[in-house]
């Protein structure tokens, strides 16, 4: 073979590959077993791209061609256009906002002919790119606060444009950056502030307001009694004591309530509380019987309820392909999408959900291998940045179809319905395998 052109296959991590063509056919199967109508020729649906089953396998047809132009592609382009990647991503995001159209509470999907198109799934596979690019540039210095805050930004730019979207569950999702960062040297102090910020938030939803407010003063007088002797010594251990309870007492009082009540949609702010089985205290109006009755019928309190009928009606062994009750009969809302994980649960059992986890599981712990075997500085931030965003949305997804999380509105990765999701998560993964073929290179 000459060597100058080699194979497609040299390098190639083909156990990465087989886990995609796995995934995706447990999807296939799952948006099938949902969406499937008796009586429907399949054949003649698939040629004709009327079912979602059918428009799915063509979505994974051409996520196979994307693929296999990505695996043509000189491992060198991706880290030489990574920030025009991240411009391409950003000007996306920029556009949504005079060509969106409204869909399901969302405003953040561009319509073209009867096309759909999120920039917002898509600019991921941006950030990984750029926040790659930037981490191994020669001249960053990531102990550094100012490239700390540089990366930060490319993070939190399109989150931003994505929460304005009223799509905050995809904004989320770019948290997971900060995992990449972590490994490259962030603090773990900043780590430790934020979890301490998620707690008092869930804190300000769960506890009520004036009590709270006293179980803070009251850790701060503790505080400052235990520490009495270095206190008298350094007087700037007081001040800092009565800074971080002003500071959370403000954030408790003023900025929680604030966001709920002037930054995020309602219906996010409801799927929250509901998660904690609290009312949304922030609601304009007042619950009459019938909203009520309504409340209870309807919303994701419902969703999330149907959910867990489906999952522990499928028992150990499952109902089999075609024979879920909830998921075929539609009491499931966004069951293809969002919720398909209660149709593995429902038709395949906790045995198939234990699979399908494990397959995942094994794709995290593959992709963090490869992280850690390539020599290019680039190429290991990237496959970071792709192992953070596949975790997330695999926790908070299927956490969310049992109740463990708020109802935030992300697809399981190549399970769910959606071309968008599935080419982007497709992108992600061969990118990653092709700069692991040419691990040999320094890409900086």
């Amino acid at each position: 073979m000459n060597q100058r052109n080699p194979a497609i296959s040299k390098g190639i991590d083909w156990s990465l590959v087989w886990i995609y063509l796995l995934l995706v056919g447990f999807g296939l199967t799952a948006i099938f077993a949902v969406t499937y109508k008796e009586g429907d020729a399949v054949l003649q649906s698939f040629l004709k791209f009327k079912t979602d089953y059918s428009k799915q396998f063509y979505f994974f047809a051409v996520a196979i061609v994307l693929a296999f132009f990505i695996l043509l592609t000189d491992s060198k382009f991706f880290s030489a256009t990574a920030n025009l990647w991240y411009v391409a991503g950003i000007f996306m995001l920029l556009l949504v906002f005079p060509f969106h159209s409204r869909v399901k509470g969302t405003e953040s999907i561009i319509r073209f002919e009867g096309f759909q198109f999120q920039p917002a799934e898509f600019c991921k596979i941006c950030v990984a790119l750029a926040l790659a690019k930037f981490l191994s540039r020669q001249e960053t210095n990531f102990s550094r606060t100012r490239s700390q805050l540089i990366a930060t930004g490319i993070v939190l730019l399109p989150a931003l444009l994505t929460v304005l979207q009223s799509e905050t569950g995809l904004a989320l999702v770019y948290c997971a950056f900060f995992i990449v960062m972590y490994r490259e040297g962030l603090p773990s102090i900043i780590l430790i502030i934020a979890s301490a910020v998620v707690a008092l938030v869930i804190a300000t939803i769960v506890v009520e307001p004036n009590t709270l407010a006293v179980i803070l003063t009251f850790i701060a007088a503790s505080a400052i009694y235990i520490l009495r002797r270095l206190v008298k010594r350094r007087r700037g251990i007081l001040v800092t004591i009565i800074f971080l309870w002003f500071i959370c007492v403000g954030i408790q009082r003023f900025a929680v309530p604030f966001i709920f009540k002037h930054v995020m949609p309602k219906h996010q702010v409801e799927r929250i509380f509901d998660l904690f089985g609290k009312d949304n205290p922030y609601k304009k109006t007042v619950d009459t019987d019938e909203s009520i009755i309504k409340k209870k019928e309807s919303g994701s309190s419902y969703n999330v309820k149907q959910s867990k009928i489906a999952i522990g009606s499928g028992r150990i062994r499952g109902k089999g392909l075609l024979k879920g009750t909830q998921t075929r009969n539609d009491f499931v809302p966004e069951q293809r999408t969002d919720f398909i994980f209660c149709t593995v649960g429902e038709g395949f059992g906790f045995a198939g959900s234990i699979v399908l986890l494990g397959i995942y599981l094994i794709l995290l712990f593959r992709i963090v291998t490869l992280a850690e075997r390539q020599r290019s500085t680039f190429s290991r931030c990237y496959a970071y940045g792709v192992a953070a965003v596949f975790f997330f949305h695999i926790v908070i997804n299927v956490a969310m179809t049992v109740g463990l999380a708020p109802v935030i509105g992300i697809p399981l990765p190549f399970i769910s319905y959606g071309g968008t999701s599935l080419l982007t998560f497709t992108i992600l993964l061969f990118i990653l395998i092709r700069l692991d073929a040419d691990r040999q290179m320094v890409l900086r």
